[in-house]
Parts: C-alpha cells; sequence; structure tokens
C-alpha cells in the first residue's frame, strides 16, 4: 500500500510540465559540474522540479553529503529521458511493466543515467545514480525519492 501511496502522489506532483524558476536553475547549475548540468538541463521540467524535491529531502536525511552525492541526487533520474515518454505513458510504463523498448528503458533508468554520467561526472555520483552502492548515503537517497 506504501508503494502504491508513493506512486499517485509522484503522479499527482509531477502531472505540471511548467519550468522552473530562475533561482532554482541557478541553484542546480551552481551544485553541478558543466556536463551534469547539461544533462539536468534536457530532462522535462517535470523530472527537474522532481530532482530538486528529492535533493531537499536529501539533504534532510543526510545533511554532510558531498557535492558528488549532492549531483547524485540531482540526476538520480537522469537515464528516465532516454525512455521519451510522456506523463501518462510513464504511469503506463509503471503499471505494466518493462514491455517494450520505451517501457523497458523507462525502467533501467539507473544503468543507463550511470552510462550517460560516464566521463560527465565523479564515480561516486555514477555509482549513486546506478544505484551499486550500498550505503547509509544510498539509502538516504532512496528514502528521498519516496515522495
Amino acid at each position: 500500500m506504501k508503494k502504491l501511496w508513493h506512486l499517485v502522489k509522484r503522479a499527482v506532483t509531477s502531472f505540471s510540465n511548467d519550468p522552473l524558476s530562475g533561482g532554482d536553475v541557478e541553484r542546480v547549475e551552481r551544485l553541478l559540474l558543466l556536463p551534469e548540468f547539461e544533462l539536468w538541463w534536457s530532462m522535462q521540467p517535470r523530472d527537474q522540479r522532481h530532482s530538486l524535491q528529492v535533493y531537499e529531502r536529501f539533504m534532510r536525511f543526510y545533511p554532510p553529503a558531498k557535492r558528488t552525492e549532492q549531483a547524485a541526487a540531482l540526476l538520480h533520474d537522469i537515464g528516465k529521458t532516454v525512455s521519451d515518454l510522456g506523463w501518462f505513458m510513464r504511469i503506463a510504463a509503471t503499471v505494466c511493466g518493462p514491455r517494450g523498448v520505451a517501457f523497458a528503458m523507462y525502467h533501467d533508468h539507473e544503468k543507463i543515467g550511470a552510462q550517460m554520467l560516464q566521463g560527465k561526472s565523479e564515480q561516486r555520483t555514477i555509482d549513486l545514480v546506478a544505484g551499486t552502492v550500498d550505503d547509509v548515503v544510498m539509502t538516504a537517497l532512496r528514502d528521498a525519492d519516496c515522495i
């Protein structure tokens, strides 16, 4: 039931695709390396907004986070851009599972995101985006993503 509630809240909060404020964009730009920011900027505004929400929660859960860990909070869903699914199709992909190429890419977003960050980000950020570490930072990031 908790997972279903999370999915419903995420769908409702991601409905708006309005651009972020200039102040929010500047805040992200200050935190990310230029190649990371360029990837972040390629995300749909609804995903940028979600990444900021996750970042803010992550910083409450893990205040001593290093820049690389903060970057992972902002970039944790970067791999979802490859699937090119809109709001409704993402809901369908979540319900139907990884059927078809686009839905499979959506579900494999952690691995894809890590690949996108190769050569653009530091290894700690890549590992956290990939979900391949098992430490307190990864736990805080996953908890922050459960909006």
